[in-house]
């Protein structure tokens, strides 16, 4: 395994402007403190709002994009909510308003972590085995709340890669008016700007399930045949009291739907799925009962009510706490590659990885016996010291670049060949 000298790190400059939402309504759940607000910014005089117009331009436009559209539309929503009537107000007395409702977020601020990666859509151009990728990765910001962001770059078949720069304007990804975020919390949409890059777009909680932060996506590019790819990863819906995994479905990076997973299976974290049928059938990788990995099959994408088969339990003395598995599996001429995790002593984290049956995969043809990856040196230090955990890897032709979260703080990358990662197993 060669670790790459790249790492991104959390960054507190990186900042989206936001709706700031009031706490506290009163009984019953009222607006009457928003009214207040906006009759507050009403009463100034032409001088005094102009004034403070300025203020806020002065501290804020240089740090946003589009900053004055985003005030504007931020007030739209002030105005539709407690159903004024703006036909007095001046353009810059609306947008004055719209600026009380929204603050700027540090989405980036306490740590960013946990990637995964896979081909991007578009691979035009591209020459000498090289592959363009998307890189996601769980940014945690102010609050502690876990939200996605992307970087964009392109990997070489000898194991090296770039990524493409990011501005210095971040834009939220915005909601779909065609769904609807409801407490039942079904599926919803998102979109990022026309005019946004998908380095420089975030995609934030919606629904009340995702309210504590979208984690640990498990990114694949799905086949469904005759050259039909969706993208679609998994993660974990946070509530701030339970948990539950969902999708993330797209096919051009532009629009997202986020939708929960139904059945008994979607109670659990860090599902992975196969980037296609095998048999027929949807397969999922995942840890149904905290300490195993199962085996999972369904015949919906959106729908997983088993309870699985047991497919690994831990074997060797750095994952005897439990294990888990760190993306999506590979398909590779000799099987199904499946970068695992295990958890030893004093909670150590460490990669593995296994060999799976090209078509059975319940069958386990080979694992790793001594981690592959793990944390050394000043990849022990972070937010959770002494971890390595990754959320998928990328093939280009025989090597494989994988990206990696440090001790739940910052993102190294690594890279090896498949038939270096076989030379590490232990034949089953």
């Amino acid at each position: 395994m060669r670790v790459l000298e790249q790492k991104l790190h959390a960054d507190p400059s990186r900042v989206v402007l936001r709706p700031f939402h009031l706490g506290w309504q009163g009984p019953g759940g009222t607006n009457a403190r928003a009214a207040k607000l906006v009759a507050d910014v009403v009463s100034l005089s032409n001088d005094d709002a102009d004034e403070e117009y300025a203020r806020v331009l002065h501290d804020f436009e240089e740090r946003h994009w589009q900053t004055e559209q985003l005030f504007q539309e931020r007030y739209d929503d002030i105005e539709q909510m407690l159903e004024l009537d703006g036909s007095g107000l001046s353009e810059k007395r609306k947008r004055l308003i719209g600026a009380y409702f929204c603050h700027e977020y540090t989405y980036a601020a306490a740590a960013l972590m946990n990637p995964s990666i896979v081909p991007h859509p578009d691979q035009s151009g591209i020459s000498g085995g090289a592959v363009r990728f998307v890189m996601s990765l769980r940014a945690v910001g102010e609050g502690h709340i876990s939200s996605i962001v992307f970087r964009e770059g392109i990997a070489t078949p000898q194991g090296d890669f770039e990524l493409w720069p990011q501005s210095h304007f971040a834009t939220a990804m915005q909601a779909d008016d065609r769904f609807s975020a409801t407490r039942e919390d079904g599926a919803v949409g998102v979109h990022r700007h026309t005019e946004s890059s998908l380095s420089n777009s975030v995609i934030f909680p919606i629904t009340e399930q995702q309210m504590g932060g979208l984690e640990d996506l498990r990114l694949v590019r799905f086949d469904h045949g005759g050259g039909d790819f969706e993208w679609v990863g998994t993660y974990t819906a946070y509530s701030g009291a339970s948990i539950r995994s969902e999708l993330l479905r797209t096919r051009d990076f532009r629009h997202f739907i986020l939708e929960p997973i139904e059945g008994r299976a979607g109670r659990n974290k860090g599902m992975a799925l196969f980037p296609e049928k095998v048999a027929g059938q949807y397969c999922m990788v995942g840890r149904q009962d905290g300490k195993n990995l199962f085996l999972l099959r369904s015949d919906r994408l959106d729908c997983w009510d088993d309870d699985g088969v047991l497919l690994m339990e831990p074997e060797f003395p750095w994952e005897f706490v439990q294990i888990g598995n760190c993306g999506s599996p590979i398909l590779t001429e000799h099987g199904w590659l499946l970068f695992t995790h295990g958890v030893g002593a004093m909670r150590k984290y460490a990669l593995g990885c296994a060999l799976l049956d090209r078509d059975d995969p319940s069958k386990v043809i080979a694992r790793s016996s001594k981690p592959i990856l793990t944390a050394i040196d000043a990849d022990r230090f972070g937010y959770v010291p002494n971890v390595v955990y990754t959320c998928g890897a990328l093939l280009i032709g025989e090597q494989l670049l994988i990206p990696y979260g440090i001790s739940d703080s910052a993102v190294g990358f690594a890279s090896t060949s498949v038939s270096d990662l076989l030379a590490e197993m232990t034949r089953f």
